[in-house]
């Protein structure tokens, strides 16, 4: 079996029957690949369990997308070509063979058999001189049989940055040849598993307390007592760093990937309209590098799409519904839509889905990024909006732009007023992004209008505050 197609099988969950010819002396015994299959076939069931219960939490009010998250972790590594000579990249079919494995497949398509779609592209939002790198992707679905709405989110299952994954097999001192068990059963190569099957970059706990062995200070800082300092300690540092800095320590290659987690999907909050966009799919996506103890890091799924997806290489994707995240079913209410970065990816979705069904109700758009020159996403898009009143309203705060940082939550207050009076009109409200911090602000900034636009007293606005999430019309998609 072509390279090639060893990586498409794997990325897309096939299940391969064949083995990997290795030399005798790397062959692996039968009862250890058996005892570390079972092994990892409990631990990759656990990770489709954990991330069910993130792909489900969308549909709650904080909705924690790990471990299929929106890619945004600093430690993450990516699955991609640009810097691999070896040969060792994703493909997709010719259209001709493409056509064909769509018509024997699609009806199956879903997280666990995800759709090889094409990426049609790929286009950065951010102006000459941005500290930023947010990008615009556009996703073909043809062949696919695949549906969504607006406001649900598209999951991706990426692949390792080929250049981490032979750092890794230098460290090892292995070749990447070495057979070691695929998850769905069978053998696959030691470099195949660490670019398709494993999570290379967050050291799993198994792995910390193995190399306790030839590591005093890790061995120090897992001490019950030491979490905080642990936590510390592992900031910013991968799988590499440790296996660099643990001298002595040695693996065989079966020993090695039972230690690593599972590469989990990522989702990402989709900016599209299906009723405007027919065939294809958008994501607004910030793109994560950075460097940490002298290291370059890249976001797994960011830097994969960025970077290495394209005509050749495809995009596992498939859809998880948010169903506590929609427009109201009558167009004639009035929406208020609260979304800085790329928390303006559903609102954008949500302005075409209303213009494509012909909604009357106003809309109101808060969006904030760092500089207006260079950040304002999709401005063409919103002026436009903006200029046959599709766009009832819009209110920007760009944090750089003025000594004093001003958020959107500064704008929400500024313009309580209003925002109290399309709120008393049946508006909904909706919130887009960071839990950490942006979601916190905007809530508390909610509190405050009910207070200063509305007479409340504190009691008052948080009871009002919780009507509107019991009447659905404060929905949050935050993360």
């Amino acid at each position: 079996m072509a390279v090639e197609d060893d990586v498409r099988s794997h990325l897309f969950g096939l299940r391969l029957q064949h083995c990997v010819e290795v030399p005798g002396d790397a062959r692996i015994a039968e009862s250890e690949i058996g005892r570390v299959q079972q092994k990892q076939s409990t631990r990759f069931q656990t990770a489709r369990e954990i991330a069910d219960d993130g792909l489900e939490a969308l549909e709650v009010d904080v909705g924690i997308r790990a471990p299929g998250t929106r890619g945004r972790q600093v430690t993450e590594a990516e699955y991609g070509q640009a810097e691999n000579g070896n040969g060792h990249s994703l493909l997709l079919p010719s259209p001709e063979e493409n056509s064909t494995e769509i018509r024997t497949s699609s009806v199956g398509f879903s997280r666990n058999n995800p759709f090889p779609a094409r990426l049609l592209t790929n286009r950065k939002l951010n102006g000459e001189g941005s500290g930023k790198e947010t990008r615009h992707f556009e996703i073909s679905l043809e062949g696919s049989g695949l549906n969504y709405d607006a406001g649900d989110a598209l999951g991706i299952y990426p692949g390792n940055c080929p250049a981490l994954v032979d750092d890794i097999l230098n460290a090892l001192g292995c070749d990447g040849e070495e057979a070691v068990p695929a998850p769905a059963g069978g053998e696959i190569s030691l470099r195949m598993a660490l670019t398709t099957n494993f999570d290379i970059t967050k050291p799993a706990a198994e792995l910390l307390h193995r190399l306790t062995k030839d590591n005093a200070p890790l061995r120090e800082l897992l001490a019950p007592d030491r979490k905080d300092d642990l936590r510390e300690w592992l900031w910013g540092r991968e799988v590499i760093d440790l296996l660099v800095e643990t001298k002595g320590a040695s693996f065989s290659p079966v020993e090695f990937v039972g230690l690593l987690k599972p590469l989990a999907p990522r989702l990402y909050s989709i900016s599209s309209s299906p009723k405007a966009h027919t065939g294809q799919v958008h994501l607004t996506v910030s793109i994560v590098r950075h460097e940490s103890h002298g290291r370059a890091r890249k976001g797994v799924c960011s830097t994969f799409l960025a970077d290495r997806a394209g005509e050749i290489t495809p995009v596992p994707v498939f859809f998880q519904p948010s169903h506590g995240f929609r427009l109201p079913a009558n167009g004639d209410t009035p929406v208020i839509m609260v979304g800085p970065g790329t928390g303006i990816a559903p609102f954008r979705a949500f302005l075409h889905e209303r213009r494509a069904t012909g909604a009357k109700g106003r809309n109101w758009l808060f969006f904030g990024e760092q500089r207006a020159a260079t950040d304002f996403y999709y401005r063409e898009e919103f002026e436009l909006m903006l200029a046959d009143c599709h766009l009832t309203k819009l209110a920007t705060a760009f944090s750089r732009d003025q000594a004093e940082k001003i958020y959107v939550q500064h704008r929400m207050i500024e313009h309580a007023a209003e925002l109290w009076a399309w709120l008393q009109d049946g508006a909904h409200l909706y919130v887009c992004g960071d839990v950490s911090r942006m979601a916190k602000d905007v809530d508390a900034a909610l509190h405050t209008v009910m207070e200063t636009a509305g007479g409340l007293d504190r009691e008052g606005a948080a009871e009002a505050v919780k009507q509107l999430k019991s009447a659905k019309r404060y929905q949050r998609d935050v993360y």
